[in-house]
């Protein structure tokens, strides 16, 4: 029997239709042998039940014995080789884009190598995003590695933030953890999706090209989630998938570094989305698009001036209480972000009310302080948060 050309490119586009990588469950190391040690080999194992994904370990120049561990012990899981620590943005951002070049996934999953799965965890997070076109990104419930019931610091139910910027969640408010009751065990749109664990449209992650490169690290989800809200995404949480993560694996919660990169970061993200947001909320309560333009440049602005003023009274209760460094790193927190911020242009904003105005909406901004609240009503926080008092934008 003669087989044709067009018979053998036949057979070779269905076995590579068969093999198409749908889910790129990628976890961006950088010096956690230990994590990779104890959690990955679950994590293959879960991925590997759920049809079209896999797992890639995207190695950010790793010194502590991470490369040899891959490729001595996880042969068969897929590695990527960064020449430098490109950072949790920058090192992502690269990931996903060889990624892309080379399997063209439908979706990009972020994990960190400090998370412990079980096996149902993601399915549900892909038939969200199979069933919602709507739906940018989503991430399951976040649990505490430590306290199995309990929600973890880093995104617990799903993140809000508040009107001067500070973020909380549902299950966690400053450093107030609730116990998992089933009290948020319904699909919810919020405003933002631990990066610990997040699920991303790769066609969104495009269109939005990637995480910012200035943060490095901490706040970037918030961004980009609050980036995706400001082109018409929807942003989810999914109850039904549950993971359970160890946290500060690469940072530890008291160093100074990390307040700097929170301070930083926190101010970059309202330089890049409160003047927008402010904008789109004036042009749908009425205001027509220049006006609604220059109003929210201005209501950005303010709010970022206000936002470094509330940064410099923590800075000075550091001092008093003999933390210098930490007060040293909101100063040079504050000096980056003048060197790295952007201008909001108010022919930009009106271009971009032009043409997003009548599909995007952002959801999950609560209209008061949250520091206030949560010093009033302390263990009571969570009762307090009530539906009324979120912005509708």
């Amino acid at each position: 029997m003669t087989v044709s050309a067009e018979d053998v490119k036949e057979d070779v586009t269905a076995v590579a239709d068969a093999i198409r990588m749908k889910t790129a469950v990628v976890i961006l190391n950088w010096n956690t042998e230990g994590f990779l040690k104890r959690f990955l080999p679950g994590l293959v194992d879960s991925v590997s039940k759920v049809e079209g994904a896999e797992v890639i370990v995207a190695d950010n120049s790793s010194t502590d014995g991470s490369r040899q561990l891959l490729k001595t012990d996880f042969p068969e899981v897929r590695t990527l080789l960064l020449d430098s620590n490109l950072g949790f943005t920058g090192g992502y951002d690269e990931a996903f884009r060889k990624i892309h070049e080379d399997y063209h996934p439908e979706y990009f999953l972020l994990i960190n190598s400090d998370i412990e799965v079980s096996d149902g965890w993601l399915q549900p997070l892909v038939d969200w995003m199979d069933n919602h076109p709507e739906c940018g990104a989503c991430g399951p419930k976040l649990h505490s590695w430590y306290e199995r019931d309990r929600f973890e610091y880093a995104g617990a139910a799903g993140g809000y933030l508040d009107r001067f910027g500070y973020p909380f969640c549902r299950g966690r408010i400053m450093k107030r953890l609730e116990e998992d009751r089933g009290q948020y065990d319904s699909p919810e749109n919020v405003f933002w999706v631990t990066g610990a664990c997040l699920l991303v449209r790769s066609s969104v992650f495009s269109q939005l090209n990637g995480l910012d490169s200035r943060f490095f690290a901490h706040m970037e989800e918030i961004d980009l989630c609050w980036r995706m809200q400001l082109k018409g995404w929807k942003v989810t949480v999914v109850p039904e998938s549950v993971v359970w993560h160890v946290g500060g694996g690469t940072l530890p919660s008291h160093s100074p570094f990390k307040l700097f990169l929170n301070y930083r970061n926190n101010l970059l993200m309202l330089q890049n989305n409160m003047a927008m947001t402010m904008a789109l909320r004036a042009y749908k309560e009425g205001m027509g698009i220049e006006e609604a333009a220059a109003y929210g440049a201005r209501k950005g602005s303010n709010l970022v001036r206000f936002r470094k003023m509330l940064d410099m009274l923590s800075a000075a209760v550091y001092l008093i209480s003999f933390r210098k460094d930490d007060f040293d790193a909101v100063i040079k927190a504050h000096k980056e972000f003048e060197e790295l911020k952007s201008e909001n242009d108010v022919r930009e904003l009106a271009s971009y009310l032009e043409e997003y105005a009548d599909k995007a909406s952002v959801e999950g901004m609560y209209g008061r302080w949250i520091v206030s609240a949560s010093l009033f009503k302390g263990k009571k926080i969570f009762r307090s948060i009530r539906k009324k008092d979120f912005y509708k934008i």
